[in-house]
This record gives structure tokens, C-alpha cells and sequence, in this order.
């Protein structure tokens, strides 16, 4: 009879863990999940409240198998778990990196060591790692060129930037990539090709902690922040939650603290920073639904359409605004336009002879009910024309999609 109950019992949790109320499917018995816990439990890491899952809404995750309570440790990441640039400086690559120069980057010399370890496969020391990075991301650099055009201009020219940023950085490493020749039978070529430093990039950019370092003499001044953390890179992010992280000089742990709690048998979160939409994208491949952080940008190009037409003085104005930054983020958000946004649009809106007027404008002053409707007036055009971008880039893409889907088929 206890015999029974105890399989029932184990059972019963056994399909908790495996289908949670929150529509989880578990993942800790699958190969590349287990060899991660069992890498990560021989580099001295203990965690059986954290479990892999798929979630319906987010994607892999990871969930409670116990109450969590406010001001609990979530996660303890052992420093021999993490992958720094002191990870790098340690292995093969070191005296490569340390010959070299001028000095790389700690950016790259974490790229250099991912693409390595990839192609090292199956004698790779940080195999079980690198085999649940994902092979690709959705982020905007694995956009194609049709999709990027859709996107608002001001994100658009952040991700074009990001593209040549990659580019150049690896256009610009082809000697050192060279000078790694002697440690592979493989042209490093074909190794360190321009779609695996992408791949490289958006690991680190999108799955590093921060953490800072001792400056190495061995690498350039640029800054040293970066460290991988496996398993806890799983966590998903959560605008709404709370949570303090850090690496524990006592413990010798990266440590997340939550200031909240979670409940059992659900995904627990944890907050990447007050980030909006178009900054979650860029650098993480994602948004957040309900993000009160959410803003739609207006390019300063954009106004020239409302107001040169008609006012003489719009460059003079522009470049007034311009010289005091007011000419940067400039939002509309959940509560409509910002500060920021109506006082560069009621400075557009004062009349030629109201030239004195521009400075006590930044200051938050109202000039007259007339400038005051006409930069509400030019608000509520920008606010329209936003939508109807949106509208026409969401339809675009509901086109494509089915003409993929169909060319698929």
C-alpha cells in the first residue's frame, strides 16, 4: 500500500512537472538538458528549484519546482560556470590573443572563442553549452533586407548600423582570424566566416550578464562587461519584475536575487532593464507584450513635411533645438506625446514674430492659444500617420508571410 502511494505520488508530480497550469512542457529530461546540468554540477552549480520548460507564450524558460519566496536567491552561477574573457585568455587561444597586435577586443575574443568551441563539436569543453545556444536568432541582424525595410526608420538605421558594425568587425579581424591558422586542419576561412561572427555577436550581445572586470593588458580599453552564464541565460524577461543580480564576491557567485517571489510550477522571470520596444528588438529578438515601457520614436526628418512649407525660419528653429538636444527622442508613449515632443513642436509652431519667445518655449512656457493648437494639431497629424505606417508594414508582412507559406507548400 505505501509502496502505491508513493508511486502515485511520484507520478503526480512527474505530470505536474511535465504539463504546469501555465501550459509548460519540461524539458530537464531531454539529452542536451541533462548534459547541461551535468557539466554545470561538476563545475560545483546546484539548482533543483530551476527547471527547463517550453512555454506556450515565451518560448524556453525556466520554472519553479518550489514556492519561491521575496528576497530568495533564484539562481547561484559558480564563476568556473561562466564564460569571460578571462574564460578565453585561459584556454588555447591566450597566447594567440596575447601576441597580437594591436590588442583585440573582449567582444571579439568572446566571438573568437564561441566560433571555436562550434567548430571543435564534440571535443569542445564547453560542448553542452554551446549545443543549446541557438543556431540562429530572431533578431533584427538575421532580418532580410524586404523585412528591415519594413521596420520604422529610426530602427531601421540602427539595425543597417548593426550590420555594418559586424561587417567591418570582421572584415577588419581577417589577419588575426589567419594567425589562428596553426590550431585548426579546417581554413579558418570557412571557420570564421561573416555569418558565424554574426551568430558570435548576437550570443554575447543578446545572452550576456553584466559583470564587470579587471582590465586586461592583453586586450584593448574597450569595455570588459561581458559573461555568459549558462542556464541562467534561459531566464525570460519580464518588464513587471523585480529582481537584483550580481556577482557575490563572498560566494564567488553570479547570484539573482528575487524581490518578489514566484509561485510554484511557473515560469519564473527576470527584468533585462526598462528597455522599450524597439530597444528589445534590436538587441534581444523580441517584445514584450503590455510593455509600459513601449514608445513610438519620431524622426526629426519627419517634421520637416508639417512646417518648412510654411515657416521660413524652420531650419534656423531646427538647428536652435539641435544645438540643445532636444532634437533626440522625441516619443509618443501610452500616455501620448512626450514633454520632449510637444515642446519641439510648439517651438515649430511660433510665428515669425515670436522669435523671442523660443527659449521661454524650452522652459515650459505657453505662448498663445493659437501655437498651442497648432502643435497639438501637428501632434495628432504624427500620431495618424504612425498608425497608418503601421497598418500598411503590418499588412506587408501579412503578405509575405503567405506568399512564403504558399512557395513553401
Amino acid at each position: 500500500m505505501g509502496t502505491g502511494k508513493g508511486r502515485r505520488a511520484r507520478k503526480k508530480r512527474r505530470q505536474r512537472l511535465k504539463q504546469s497550469s501555465a501550459g509548460a512542457l519540461s524539458l530537464c529530461h531531454e539529452n542536451q538538458f541533462v548534459e547541461l546540468r551535468k557539466w554545470l554540477h561538476e563545475r560545483g552549480f546546484q539548482c533543483n528549484s530551476l527547471i527547463p520548460a517550453q512555454f506556450s507564450d515565451t518560448g524556453r524558460g525556466l520554472m519553479t519546482t518550489q514556492f519561491i519566496q521575496a528576497g530568495d536567491v533564484l539562481i547561484a552561477l559558480p564563476e568556473r560556470c561562466l564564460l569571460t574573457t578571462a574564460t578565453v585568455l585561459k584556454s588555447y587561444l591566450g597566447e594567440y590573443i596575447r601576441r597580437w597586435k594591436p590588442a583585440i577586443s573582449p567582444l571579439l575574443a568572446l566571438c573568437v572563442f564561441l566560433i571555436s568551441e562550434r567548430h571543435l563539436g564534440r571535443v569542445s569543453q564547453w560542448k553542452p553549452y554551446i549545443d543549446i545556444l541557438p543556431r540562429s536568432y530572431t533578431c533584427p541582424l538575421y532580418f532580410s533586407d524586404e523585412v528591415v525595410g519594413l521596420l520604422p526608420k529610426i530602427l531601421r538605421k540602427k539595425v543597417l548600423s548593426q550590420r555594418n558594425m559586424v561587417f567591418e568587425l570582421h572584415t577588419c579581424s581577417q589577419d588575426f582570424f589567419k594567425s589562428l591558422q596553426t590550431l585548426f586542419s579546417h581554413s579558418v576561412e570557412d571557420i570564421f566566416t561573416c555569418d558565424a561572427l554574426r551568430w558570435a555577436w548576437c550570443s554575447v550581445n543578446s545572452r550576456t550578464v553584466y559583470m564587470e572586470h579587471q582590465q586586461s593588458p592583453d586586450l584593448s580599453t574597450d569595455p570588459d562587461t561581458y559573461a555568459m552564464a549558462p542556464y541562467l541565460d534561459l531566464l525570460n524577461h519580464s518588464p513587471d519584475v523585480q529582481v537584483k543580480a550580481g556577482f557575490n564576491q563572498v560566494t564567488q557567485c553570479y547570484e539573482i536575487q528575487s524581490m518578489q517571489g514566484c509561485k510554484r510550477f511557473q515560469q519564473t522571470f527576470i527584468c533585462y532593464g526598462p528597455h522599450d520596444s524597439q530597444r528589445l528588438l534590436l538587441e534581444y529578438g523580441f517584445v514584450a507584450p503590455n510593455n509600459p515601457h513601449r514608445v513610438v520614436y519620431v524622426d526629426p526628418d519627419i517634421l520637416q513635411q508639417y512646417f518648412s512649407e510654411v515657416d521660413k525660419q524652420f531650419a534656423q528653429k531646427i538647428l536652435f533645438l539641435k544645438e540643445r538636444g532636444f532634437l533626440t527622442n522625441l516619443t509618443f508613449g501610452p500616455d501620448g506625446p512626450s514633454w520632449k515632443l510637444m515642446t519641439v513642436l510648439r517651438l515649430l509652431s511660433l510665428k515669425p514674430e515670436q522669435y523671442a519667445f523660443w527659449k521661454p518655449v524650452l522652459l515650459g512656457a505657453t505662448v498663445s492659444p493659437d501655437t498651442e493648437e497648432q502643435s497639438l494639431v501637428v501632434a495628432w497629424l504624427l500620431c495618424h500617420h504612425f498608425k497608418q505606417e503601421n497598418t500598411e508594414a503590418r499588412d506587408k508582412l501579412s503578405l509575405m508571410k503567405f506568399d512564403w507559406l504558399h512557395g513553401s507548400g
